[in-house]
């Protein structure tokens, strides 16, 4: 009967965001583990530490792994073998996100005093209007599974000049923003091509966020922890 009020009263919780969440706690049968299968895969996964916006670990990150549903990893996969042609990797900030970091998220953003980050993430953004200029948002691509942030690094590790670091909330981040030089808007449009020939769409305000075009969940919201 607890389990049964539990999940009820999660349900309603999560139906204020608007969204439709399994709230299985396992890992479904359809998710593994991306470095397993993605050749060279560097995991730089940022809201399973404090180097993120918030400043500190995420709800739900219980592991710096990267998940994703089994058709986003093998399409990433496709993407890898074709960089390492150029002698690159590909690096992930983040992959599936449950609905309960997403809520974190929503709670920060509205706690106008919690400015730990703003130095290195939105130095010239305002925070209470975050939402309204698309950098947060009260639900996430990344819950359905098929979602992921990245960026393009050298077989030692160094990352491409990419204009501004992952998670900068800025015009400047834009895909085609003109405010980044000839070679870092090259990097992006080198990262958006491998993207797209492998069933990839981007995000116009974030280079680095891709979701799968024919994800398998497109109307699931997961919340099961990542471990």
């Amino acid at each position: 009967m607890g389990l049964r009020v539990s999940l009820k009263a999660a349900g309603v919780l999560l139906a204020a965001f608007g969204v439709q969440a399994a709230l299985a706690q396992d890992r479904p049968a359809a998710f593994v583990d991306a470095a397993t299968v993605v050749p060279g895969l560097v995991a730089d996964m940022r809201y399973a530490g404090s180097h993120n916006f918030v400043g500190r670990p995420i709800d739900g990150y219980a592991a710096p792994h990267c998940l994703l549903t089994a058709a986003a990893a093998n399409a990433l996969a496709d993407v890898a073998r074709d960089i390492a042609a150029r002698g690159l990797v590909i690096k992930v900030f983040d992959c599936y996100r449950p609905v309960r970091a997403v809520m974190n998220f929503v709670r920060w953003a509205r706690d106008l005093g919690a400015i730990a980050g703003r130095t290195e993430f939105y130095p010239d953004a305002d925070k209470r209007t975050l939402f309204r200029d698309g950098y947060i948002a009260s639900r996430s691509g990344h819950s359905r599974g098929s979602t992921l942030d990245l960026t393009l690094a050298t077989t030692d590790g160094r990352e491409l000049d990419m204009g501004t670091p992952f998670d900068f909330f800025s015009p400047k981040s834009s895909t085609n923003s003109t405010a980044v030089g000839p070679e870092q808007h090259a990097n992006r449009m080198l990262l958006a091509a491998a993207m797209r020939r492998h069933g990839f769409y981007g995000y116009g305000k974030e280079w680095w966020h891709f979701t799968l075009r024919n994800e398998p969940f497109p109307a699931t919201y997961f919340d099961f922890p990542v471990t």
